[in-house]
C-alpha cells in the first residue's frame, strides 16, 4: 500500500543461514535488521579473534553482503577467500580483514560495522549483538561441559543446557541499538541456522532473551531443514522449540515454518555436508500444545548436494504473517 509506513522485521542468528532471508528481504518494502552472535571461534573469524581479540567478523560479513546494494563483482571481491600458501593469508575472507582493519582503527567493532554498512550502501541494518566476542559453554546430558563454539560443535554431544559470557567471564552486555530494535520490531525471526551455535548463542544472553519476550513483535522461528549430528539427532521441529523454552522462556514463540517437501536421500553428500543427518519431521500436534503456530509447506532448495531453504518462498510466508493473513 503506498505511503504505509515500513513495518520493522529482526532476524537473529549467524552463520550461513541468515543471508538466506536477509537477500530477498532487502528487496521488499521493510526495515530489516540483522542481529549476529558473535560466538564464533573456528575459521577464518576464529583466528582473527585470536591473534586481534575482536568480534569474529565472519557472520557479520555475510549479513552485509546479503543486504549490500553494491554490484556483485565488488561482493564477490568482499567475500574472496585466499587460497595462498601463505599461513597468515590462507582461508581467510577478504572482507574479514577489512572488518578487522576498521575495528581496529576505530576501537570499536559495533561503529566499524555501521560505517562499513554505510560504504557498502545495505539496505537495512547490521547489529553484532555484542561489542567485544563472546564465549559459548554447554552442558552435556552426559554431565560433561564443552567451552566454545567449535567445541562443542565437535563434541557430538547431546546439549542439556547452554550459557555465554564474555572471555572474561562475565554477562554480556548487547548494545543498546540491539534492544531498540528489539523493542520497535513488527516481527522477529529467529533463523534459519544452527540451533545451539547460531540462534540461540543471541537468546541465552538475559537481556537479550528478556527483550525479545516482551517484544509485541510477532515471533516466527524457521525450522532446520535438517538435523545436526550429535546437537539435533532426531529432533523434530517441536524439539528445536522446546530446547528455545528450555534455554530462554516458554513461549517465546509465535509460529514456526517448517518444511515439509522430501529430501532426496540420494541426491545429498553426507561426507560434505558432515553435519547433517536426518530430514527434522513436523509435529503440529506439538507445536501447537507448545502454544505455537505451525506452517507447513515446501520451503526446500536442493544445491550443491545439499537441502537448504528457498529464501524467496520463506519471506513469503512471513510477509503474510505481517500482513495478517495467516492467524
Amino acid at each position: 500500500m503506498t505511503g504505509r509506513k515500513k513495518r520493522n522485521i529482526v532476524v537473529i542468528g549467524g552463520g550461513s543461514g541468515l543471508p538466506v532471508i536477509l537477500r530477498p528481504l532487502r528487496d521488499c518494502n521493510v526495515e530489516v535488521t540483522a542481529i549476529v552472535t558473535v560466538a564464533d571461534d573456528g575459521g577464518s573469524s576464529g583466528v582473527i579473534r585470536n591473534f586481534m581479540n575482536i568480534v569474529p567478523p565472519g557472520d557479520i560479513r555475510n549479513a552485509l553482503v546479503s543486504l549490500s546494494l553494491l554490484p556483485e563483482d565488488f561482493l564477490d571481491i568482499f567475500q574472496y577467500r585466499f587460497d595462498s600458501s601463505d599461513e597468515f593469508f590462507k582461508n581467510h575472507a577478504l572482507g574479514n580483514l577489512i572488518i578487522a582493519a576498521m575495528t581496529e582503527m576505530s576501537g570499536d567493532i559495533f561503529g566499524a560495522v555501521q560505517k562499513l554498512g554505510r560504504y557498502m550502501m545495505i539496505s537495512g541494518k547490521v547489529y553484532p549483538v555484542a561489542n567485544v566476542p563472546l564465549v559459548l559453554h554447554a552442558a552435556f546430558t552426559d554431565g560433561s561441559t564443552g567451552v566454545g563454539e567449535h567445541e562443542i560443535t565437535i563434541a557430538h554431544k547431546v546439549i542439556e543446557k547452554l550459557s555465554i559470557t564474555t572471555e572474561a567471564g562475565k554477562q554480556p552486555v548487547p548494545t543498546s541499538e540491539v534492544l531498540l530494535a528489539i523493542n520497535h520490531a513488527d516481527m522477529i525471526v529467529f533463523g534459519p541456522g544452527s540451533l545451539y551455535t547460531s540462534i540461540l548463542p543471541n537468546l541465552v544472553i538475559p537481556v537479550v532473551g528478556k527483550a525479545v519476550k516482551e517484544s509485541p513483535a510477532k515471533k516466527v522461528y524457521i525450522a532446520n531443514i535438517m538435523t545436526q549430528k550429535g546437537e539435533t539427532d532426531n529432533y523434530t521441529d517441536a524439539s528445536h522449540i522446546k530446547a528455545i523454552y528450555h534455554n530462554v522462556s516458554k513461549n517465546i514463540i509465535d509460529y514456526v515454518l517448517t518444511n515439509t517437501a522430501v529430501v532426496p536421500e540420494d541426491y545429498i553428500d553426507y561426507q560434505k555436508w558432515n553435519e547433517i543427518s536426518t530430514q527434522v519431521k513436523v509435529d503440529t500436534n506439538e507445536d501447537r500444545k507448545l502454544g505455537v503456530t505451525p506452517i507447513t509447506g515446501d520451503f526446500l532448495k536442493l544445491r550443491d548436494q545439499g537441502a537448504f531453504h528457498d529464501g524467496d518462498k520463506i519471506v513469503r510466508k512471513l510477509l503474510d504473517i505481517l500482513d495478517n493473513k495467516i492467524k
